[in-house]
Formats: C-alpha cells, sequence, structure tokens
C-alpha cells in the first residue's frame, strides 16, 4: 500500500532527527505548518516541496508523487443497496468532490475488495445493507484504512447513536444534497482537498 504524503513526511523527518520545530525553522515555516502537513489537513505546494527534499535530502519526485497520491484525486465511495439512491446521490459528489474518483457499491463485499487495492479517503455508508450492516461495513474499512472518512447515510435518525461509537465522522439523513455534503466535509476526521467551492 502506498504511503500517505503526511506519513512519509513523518517518517522522513524522524529519520533525520528533527523535531518539527527543528524542520519548520530549516523551511521557514511556522511549526503548526509542518503539524498540519504531517495530520494530512493541508499538503505543501509544489515550491514547498522542492524546499522540503533539499532539507530532508531526498528525491524531490518521491514527495511530489506521494502529494500527488494524497490530494490530486482522492478516492471517495458510496455504498446502498438500491441503485437508485446511488444514481441520485454520484452526481452530487462529482459536483461537491471535482478532483475525487467517486465509486458507488450495491454490494459491501465489492466495497471492501476495492478497499483493499485502493485507499479510500471517505466513504458514505448506507446504515442497512443486505451484506452487513453499515457499521460492520465501517469497521472493515477502518481496518483496512484507520484514517478512511465515515459518513453514514439513513433515512432513519435513531440510528444516530449507535453509529456514533464506531469512528464515524459524521452522519446524513437521505436524499442527499449538495448542502448537506459540504457540511461533512467540514467535520471529516482527516481533511482532503476536494476541489469543490468552500472546502
Amino acid at each position: 500500500m502506498k504511503m500517505y504524503f503526511s506519513d512519509l513526511l513523518k517518517k522522513l523527518r524522524t529519520e533525520k532527527e528533527f523535531t518539527q520545530q527543528t524542520l519548520a525553522r530549516k523551511m521557514y515555516v511556522d511549526r503548526s505548518t509542518i503539524a498540519r502537513w504531517e495530520n494530512g489537513s493541508r499538503i505543501p505546494n509544489t515550491m514547498m516541496i522542492s524546499r522540503l527534499a533539499d532539507v530532508l535530502g531526498v528525491e524531490f519526485i518521491m514527495l511530489l508523487s506521494a502529494a500527488l497520491e494524497s490530494d490530486e484525486c482522492p478516492n471517495v465511495i458510496m455504498v446502498d443497496d438500491r441503485k437508485l439512491i446511488l444514481t441520485g446521490g454520484l452526481p452530487i459528489l462529482e459536483k461537491v468532490m471535482p478532483n475525487a474518483a467517486v465509486t458507488g457499491f450495491t454490494n459491501a463485499n465489492d466495497a471492501i475488495e476495492f478497499a483493499k487495492e485502493n485507499r479510500i479517503t471517505l466513504a458514505f455508508l448506507d446504515i442497512e445493507l443486505r451484506e452487513m450492516s453499515g457499521l460492520e461495513l465501517c469497521q472493515k474499512l477502518l481496518e483496512i484504512n484507520p484514517r478512511t472518512n465515515i459518513v453514514y447515510l439513513t433515512a432513519y435518525s435513531e440510528y444516530s447513536l449507535e453509529a456514533w461509537s464506531t469512528g464515524a465522522s459524521g452522519f446524513m439523513l437521505k436524499p442527499i444534497t449538495p448542502e448537506g455534503v459540504m457540511e461533512q466535509l467540514r467535520n471529516l476526521r482527516y481533511p482532503f482537498l476536494t476541489g469543490g467551492e468552500g472546502i
């Protein structure tokens, strides 16, 4: 599995025995900037990646590739066993997150197999699925990648308390709306750049 830019940066910094403050001083940035790069909430621009490569003594292309993988095309999935929900929801996700590769699944096991081969940045999961519950699917996706953001979708608000105990980032009542998706994106555990307005 490919390494996140944030994880790669932390690994390289640690190998150099630099603290975040030391790296920040060498990069002429604030320590909080390094912290944001390492927690995945921000990705440095090309100029800063070039400077990082020099400071850390690594190949520019290695850092750039990791940054592009982390930022340029995040994988977003939606899992709902009703095709009608996917048909209505996927275009909304694509509109709100134009940088993302959005994929829909009606089968939870297909989503799990996809997640084993592709790093999932964000998953919208129906709570009531045929093969397993969305709560179970959440746990399986987090076992594959603990940094996957999970947002539950349901028509029944009574599921919300149980859903919150699973490590999810959010909870949405159907139907999906652009405004609802944008609100969820603002509250993700692991933010990422979507290319959408205001995110």
